[in-house]
């Protein structure tokens, strides 16, 4: 049975993801003598986009020098990497290629390389012909972008180490408590959840895919709006995993916040392929046939979706073929390695999760981690990948908005 939701706190967290018990574990540091609560909707944390996500300690590569993303992932995975020894929790840098399999490619592989040497990325390597074969014998490529930094971690693994380090410090992780109301009231904040209802002094509100309804109940601009993409993957039959020995990307499309289908191998030998990113009819769609009526609703009436699809309906139509042929989804990973064919792949058992993507109400997609502030309140409005590498440092940076929002003292 979960601990109870207590009636009263100075400090709420909402949402026990990865980034909610990260940044409850910040405040329990920083603020000792506050009463601490995190309410989250499931009955574990770590079940949604923590519990789905591809497990890859992302080295900060991809980010535009200077943006919250490219910051908060290279010292997160630095601070992560040293985390995970401390609690011996399993994890391996096990590199990653990241491969330009045409002449169009090469200069925005290029670019990637300026983008993580701005962003302090030790040990990037350009590799061609025989450097390459050396690292990943089955790949086939123009050239290819080696980092070794790159790892592989369960993130729900980690996940429970930031409860555990949450509960011994005096905080309550409460499940079974998804927020349904918040009343906004002269000096505190009243959490109405499925077990009842808890003031709070101050609230941070790190919610995922459902970020933007609570932000909006809290008296936030409904701009941002989530849409959630489904990201589904295949697993490559045993006696096929020696294809890949760690991690293989492609160059990604810069005009769109997904890095395109790559293979991962994890730490019990699995590889995975994948993933797609097919918006989605529900905003924990890990089954392809799950709609709810109320997401759906939410996703199609925002004015942002259409504008998005208008501007790139052909990459729709691209993800929408390899959402629902196995070998259109195996085909865009044999660009990587060849000796890859359909037979390769298991069946069954795939594996899928949901991206809790921003889109402005312009149709952008929201590329940087994003927040807001309102009353007695923080909203954490964009936090997709690489928010597990950087959860340690995005809890640094919500803490320390919300000491300039709230005057926290310690």
């Amino acid at each position: 049975m979960p601990p109870p939701a207590p009636a009263r706190c100075d400090l709420a967290v909402v949402g026990a993801g990865i980034v909610g018990l990260a940044v409850a574990r910040e405040l329990a540091r920083r603020y000792p003598r506050a009463s601490l609560c995190v309410l989250e909707r499931e009955q574990q944390p770590a079940t949604h986009q923590t519990g789905h996500s591809s497990g890859v300690i992302h080295a900060g590569i991809y980010y535009r020098p200077g943006s919250l993303k490219a910051r908060l992932c290279v010292d997160g995975a630095r601070e992560l990497y040293a985390y995970c020894a401390e609690r011996a929790i399993e994890h391996e840098r096990c590199g990653k290629l990241i491969l330009a399999t045409d002449e169009t490619q090469l200069a925005r592989l290029r670019e990637l390389q300026r983008r993580g040497q701005a962003n302090g990325v030790g040990e990037l390597r350009w590799l061609e012909g025989a450097q390459i074969e050396r690292v990943e014998p089955y790949a086939r490529t123009l050239a290819a972008l080696h980092s070794p930094s790159t790892g592989v971690v369960d993130f729900q693994d980690v996940a429970r180490a930031y409860a555990k380090d949450i509960a011994e410090a005096g905080g309550v992780v409460a499940c079974d408590c998804g927020v349904t109301a918040v009343d906004v009231r002269a000096r505190s904040l009243r959490l109405s959840h499925a077990r009842g209802q808890t003031e709070a002094t101050h609230a941070i509100f790190c919610a995922g895919a459902w970020s933007d309804r609570l932000a909006v109940a809290a008296g936030a601009d409904p701009d941002p709006r989530i849409v959630p993409f489904r990201g589904a993957y295949l697993r490559l039959v045993p006696e096929r995993r020696h294809l890949v020995r760690s991690l293989i990307y492609p160059t990604p499309d810069p005009s769109l916040p997904f890095l395109g289908v790559h293979l991962t191998r994890h730490l019990d030998g699995d590889v995975l392929v994948g993933p797609t990113a097919l918006i989605a009819g529900a905003r924990d769609a890990y089954d392809l046939r799950r709609v709810r009526r109320h997401d759906l609703r939410d996703t199609l009436a925002w004015p942002g979706t259409w504008r998005m699809l208008r501007r790139f309906w052909p990459a729709g139509v691209s993800e929408l073929r390899r959402s629902t042929s196995r070998a259109a989804l195996v085909a865009a990973a044999a660009r990587l390695v060849p000796a890859l064919s359909i037979d390769d792949v298991e069946p069954h058992g795939g594996f899928a999760g949901v991206r809790a993507q921003a889109l402005a109400r312009d149709g952008r997609l929201l590329d940087d981690f994003s927040f807001s502030a309102g009353e007695r309140a923080l909203h954490v409005r964009n936090a997709p990948s690489p928010a597990a590498t950087a959860s340690l440092a995005i809890a640094r940076h919500v803490c320390e908005r919300a000491e300039r929002a709230f005057g926290l003292t310690a």
